[in-house]
């Protein structure tokens, strides 16, 4: 069977078929904020289940842009059975690869390399996303992503953050399961 080779990696660490992490970028703060507390239950609660049921241990939820709002950069980190979902509020993704440098550097790192900076990142989750679901146009990349395009796949979905639901993420996971990762390698 094939191996894929993700940052860090060597290709024989990591099962081509596996899926470890998946990120969904959609919708702005604002967008995020007018949801209510049921909708953002069930949106967890639904988009956690399909993520377990496809072999995902962890999802992130991450906004595609600020919209109107201020920054907010807090991070939620929850437990569901098979999958710990991640909520990420920060919507810039330069804000985010600052702060790791910063959190870094104030920890004592002597030498920040690429490992350390890709933990600081992603943490809690252990491992880069495999699957990048992007709630929006393919001709346009979210401000929200800087790090994260480096290796993973990324599926675009044209759908409002306020109509993800589930089948969206069962779309993108089934087109991740079509794919042919070579990491820029040719055949």
């Amino acid at each position: 069977m094939a191996k894929k080779r993700l940052r860090n990696q060597e290709p024989s660490e990591v099962d081509e078929s596996s899926l470890r992490h998946v990120l969904v970028v959609g919708g702005t703060l604002d967008e995020w904020q007018a949801l209510s507390e049921a909708q953002w239950t069930q949106r967890r609660h639904e988009l956690s289940a399909i993520a377990s049921g496809a072999g995902a241990s962890w999802l992130t939820l991450r906004p595609y842009e600020r919209g109107t709002n201020a920054a907010i950069t807090t991070r939620m980190v929850e437990d569901h059975p098979g999958c710990t979902l991640i909520v990420d509020w920060c919507a810039d993704g330069r804000d985010r690869l600052l702060a790791a440098i910063e959190q870094l550097r104030v920890g004592g790192h002597g030498h920040v390399d690429e490992a350390a900076l890709a933990a600081a990142l992603m943490a809690p989750a252990p491992c880069e996303p495999d699957l990048t679901v992007v709630l929006g146009p393919s001709d346009r990349l979210p401000p929200s992503l800087v790090w994260e395009l480096s290796y993973c796949e990324l599926v675009f979905i044209d759908a409002a953050w306020d109509e993800l639901a589930g089948p969206h993420l069962e779309h993108a996971i089934n087109e991740y399961a079509l794919r042919h990762r070579r990491f820029g390698g040719i055949t």
